[in-house]
C-alpha cells in the first residue's frame, strides 16, 4: 500500500473515533489494533469494526463482534484491500454474509477542481447543533431513507464540534442537501453528500462538496479523502480524485 493510502485510513479511523465521541449515543472500543465505532444509527457501516493495520487482528475482531452485535442489529467489519478466507470465515461466523466494496478516493488541496459558480455556492451554508433536526431530515430526503434510519447520529452538539463541519443547501427557502467535512490528520473527510430526489442535476452535490473542501483548506487540511458510492464517483473524479484503495465491507 502507498503512503497516501496509509493517512487518508489513518485519517478516516480517527474521523469516526471522533463522531462516536461526539454523537449522543456513540461507542467506541479498541482491542490492541482492532478498533470498534458505534454510532447506533440504523446503517450498518456507521457500526463497524476495523482494524489500523493492514492484516486485521482476528482474535480482537472475533472479541468486538461478540460486543457490537450485542449492541445494535445492524453492524458492518471494514477492511483495506482484499479480504483474507480468514476475515470472510470470520464475518459468515457472526452472520454478516453480504459483501461489498468501497472506494476511496483522495485528492491533494492544490489539485482539487473548482467548478461551483458564485450563484450555486450561495445556496450553500453552513449550521450548527440548533438546526440538527433540520439537517438529519434533509439528510435522509437525499438518501431517500427515513430520518429514523440516522437516530441521534448528528443530534446533540455534533454539529457545533470543531473538527466537524455541516452544511445544508436551500433552494428557493427550501432545505434541499448536505454535507459534513470532517478534518482530522491535517486532512478533510467528506461525508453525508446528498440531494434531494426533486433537486437532482442542478449542480448542488457539486457545490456542497466544494463548500466542504473550501473551509477545510482554508483551516488548514491539505488533502481530502471520500468513500464515493457509484452515483457520486464520477462528480468526484471530475473534480481531481482518484482512487487509492478499495475497502471490502461485510454486512
Amino acid at each position: 500500500m502507498n503512503d497516501i493510502a496509509d493517512r487518508v485510513a489513518a485519517a478516516q479511523f480517527e474521523a469516526l473515533k471522533v463522531l462516536c465521541a461526539a454523537t449522543p449515543k456513540g461507542w467506541y472500543a479498541e482491542r490492541g489494533t482492532a478498533r470498534a465505532a458505534v454510532s447506533y444509527a440504523d446503517i450498518a457501516t456507521l457500526n463497524t469494526i476495523y482494524d489500523t493495520t493492514l492484516e486485521p487482528d482476528l482474535e480482537a475482531f472475533d472479541e468486538l463482534a461478540a460486543e457490537v452485535s450485542g449492541l445494535v442489529p445492524r453492524w458492518s467489519i471494514q477492511v483495506r484491500g482484499e479480504a483474507g478466507d480468514d476475515v470472510v470465515e470470520l464475518a459468515a461466523r457472526h452472520g454478516l454474509v453480504q459483501r461489498s466494496e468501497l472506494p476511496m478516493l483522495v485528492c491533494a488541496a492544490g489539485d482539487i477542481v473548482f467548478r461551483a459558480d458564485e450563484a450555486q455556492r450561495k445556496l450553500v451554508r453552513r449550521v450548527g447543533a440548533a438546526e440538527s433536526d433540520l439537517y438529519t431530515a434533509t439528510l435522509a430526503e437525499g438518501f431517500e431513507a427515513p430520518a429514523a434510519a440516522f437516530g441521534s447520529l448528528m443530534g446533540g452538539g455534533v454539529l457545533d464540534v470543531d473538527a466537524i463541519a455541516g452544511y445544508l443547501a436551500e433552494e428557493s427557502g427550501h432545505p434541499a442537501g448536505t454535507g459534513l467535512g470532517l478534518r482530522t490528520a491535517g486532512t478533510v473527510g467528506v461525508f453525508n453528500i446528498a440531494v434531494a430526489p426533486a433537486a437532482r442535476g442542478r449542480g448542488l452535490g457539486r457545490a456542497i462538496t466544494e463548500a466542504v473542501l473550501l473551509d477545510a483548506i482554508a483551516a488548514g487540511a491539505d488533502a481530502a479523502y471520500l468513500q464515493a458510492s457509484e452515483m457520486g464517483r464520477s462528480l468526484y473524479e471530475s473534480m481531481g480524485f482518484r482512487l487509492v484503495e478499495t475497502w471490502t465491507v461485510f454486512e
